[in-house]
């Protein structure tokens, strides 16, 4: 039996990073086929930016979340929800991090300023990093989450690869995207007290 510093768990992020890529059995070879989804991943990026923003469009719970400024852009900013349309500036500067978002989870080095930028994409949801009055509830992280994850694996259903390769790929992303979320989630909950 392995011995896990818990307590470490909460305060090393790369040490958190390790014991889930570890537990959740994300290896060089899930990394790889990340990588190797590139080429066929990439010309789809936009539509799938797209599916997302129109999914957050329709709701307003998600929708509002994008009234405020968000860091970074500094545009003009809708005077109300209803003047915050899909082709709103606002929205494009967002769609824009998502894309890059998704092109460095398939091209970058998953080494430790990856796993800072993971960790910053939780963050920067909550009040502790960007617009202080951005504080995106957690049901709406897993909501998306959920969506994002399920998009992904109905894109990698759709390439004209080997049922092999696409269950490696749904498996490897699958890891990947359970890897950010709980670099998203551990924003929102106060470290467990040790009994």
């Amino acid at each position: 039996m392995k011995n896990i510093d818990e307590a470490r768990l909460e305060t090393d992020l790369g040490y958190r990073f390790q014991y889930l890529c570890e537990f959740m059995g994300f290896t060089p070879e899930d990394i790889a086929t990340i990588k190797g989804a590139a080429p066929l991943l990439a010309p789809l990026v936009p539509a799938l930016v797209d599916a997302v923003y129109a999914k957050l469009y329709s709701y307003d719970a998600t929708w509002r979340h994008f009234m405020p400024r968000q860091a970074g852009y500094e545009g003009k900013i809708p005077a109300d929800l209803a003047e915050l349309t899909p082709d709103h500036p606002q929205i494009a500067f967002r769609k824009q991090h998502l894309a890059n978002y998704l092109a460095r989870l398939v091209t970058g080095a998953y080494d430790g300023k990856m796993v800072e930028y993971l960790d910053v994409v939780g963050k920067i949801h909550t009040h502790k990093m960007g617009n202080k009055d951005i504080e995106v509830p957690l049901v709406q992280m897993n909501a998306l989450m959920g969506f994002v994850a399920d998009a992904v694996n109905a894109t990698i259903l759709g390439f004209n690869i080997s049922a092999e390769a696409k269950t490696k790929a749904i498996r490897a992303f699958g890891k990947l995207l359970w890897l950010q979320n709980d670099l998203i989630v551990r924003h929102y909950a106060a470290p467990p007290a040790r009994r």
